[in-house]
């Protein structure tokens, strides 16, 4: 009896080591050796390429040190590009997170030289026999509504597409000369995702020209920017009958997707559904990589699809049933998440994502 009474003691005694010790085996250890190295390019392009690496991390968030109000941009890998559009010294802010959201921060102060003489694929600001007829340059801190509307919401049915993002105001931003649309993972509205949507529909129309527009896009999985047109008759007509043209669009997804552009339009052909269209890739980068102009040349007979002014197609529209394209279109920009097209993001997509639009130019014979 005594030997089991002294039996119980050391049992009872030994419980708490025993619990503390399995407590210790299942905490998790944190985030631990964190480090951050930057690659500054060395030809005045801005670009640098950052490689974060810490034990037990599942994920980055890097903030470049450009904004004080910047949004984290998130990788799983650690490793991110980031191209800067003004020389300075940045301090550069990795936070690393573990699967059960410990975390631990590392900043890092880099000096880029960004070499600002001689743009290149930029475009002229006059054509022989053209005269300038409308531009937006976004030299101000906002969004003429003047020339622009917002559109909202989700569409009906995911804007025709099955696309997942809201469409939010706040997504857009003008600044430094440039308009901004961000897609982030964000929840709004029912949705997991934001980004945003402007038009000059009964405010800006046009009618033949050139149309140039000077933009950096977005890349990745699920992402789909588009500089593109419409029918300004669509309240009445719908669509396909008003007639579409995409100026540019872009499906991104990692190489032959991020360095490629598609031109196409839209169009009711004898009461069926037709499209036609041709695209585009660069010999080497993505699109991502620096401003690019595309541009549209649209007369009576033809409509022709050009990047840096270099033409890849072009359509003939003298036929009847081409007859939308004769009419009076508007300008659209959007980011759009996922959809039909593009199909959702996956691991290896990077949010933010962010186009930026230098300008826009209309032009018509004189």
């Amino acid at each position: 009896m005594k030997s089991l009474i002294q039996y119980c003691l050391v049992v009872l005694l030994l419980c708490p080591l025993l619990v503390q010790s399995c407590k210790k085996e299942t905490e998790s250890a944190g985030v631990s050796n964190l480090s951050l190295s930057a690659e500054v390019s060395s030809d005045g392009s801005g670009l640098v390429n950052f490689t974060a690496s810490a034990s037990n991390a599942n994920r980055y968030y890097f903030n470049f040190g450009t904004s004080a109000n910047e949004e984290g941009t998130r990788s799983t890998t650690g490793t991110i590009s980031h191209r800067y559009t003004s020389s300075g010294t940045y301090t550069v802010k990795v936070t690393a997170y573990s699967a059960d959201n410990k975390s631990a921060v590392v900043t890092k102060e880099i000096s880029v030289s960004v070499n600002s003489s001689g743009e290149e694929n930029t475009s002229p600001e006059n054509y022989p026999g053209m005269s300038l007829i409308w531009r937006d340059e976004f030299n101000g801190s906002s969004l003429n509504t003047g020339d622009w509307t917002f559109e909202t919401g989700t569409g009906n049915n995911g804007w025709g597409n099955n696309e997942l993002q809201y469409y939010r105001q706040e997504n857009v931003s003008v600044a430094d000369g440039f308009l901004t649309i961000t897609a982030k993972r964000e929840s709004f509205g029912g949705r997991e995702y934001t980004s945003s949507r402007i038009k000059t529909q009964d405010k800006k129309i046009f009618r033949y020209g050139r149309i140039d527009i000077r933009a950096k896009l977005p890349k990745g999985k699920g992402i789909w920017p588009a500089l593109w047109m419409l029918g300004n008759n669509i309240s009445t007509v719908s669509w396909p009958q008003s007639g579409e043209i995409d100026i540019m669009e872009l499906v991104g997804g990692g190489p032959g997707f991020d360095n490629t552009v598609h031109g196409t339009i839209h169009y009711e052909n004898n009461g069926t559904y037709a499209t036609t269209g041709k695209s585009f890739s660069l010999a080497s980068g993505d699109f991502s990589d620096k401003f690019h102009v595309f541009s549209l040349i649209w007369d009576a007979t033809e409509l022709k699809w050009l990047v840096d002014d270099v033409q890849f197609y072009a359509v003939n529209i003298t036929a009847p049933a081409m007859s939308e394209f004769h009419n009076h279109f508007f300008l659209l920009f959007n980011v759009a998440v996922g959809g039909n097209w593009p199909g959702s993001p996956d691991a290896t997509t990077i949010l933010p994502q962010k186009m930026m639009v230098d300008y826009v130019r209309v032009f018509q014979k004189q």
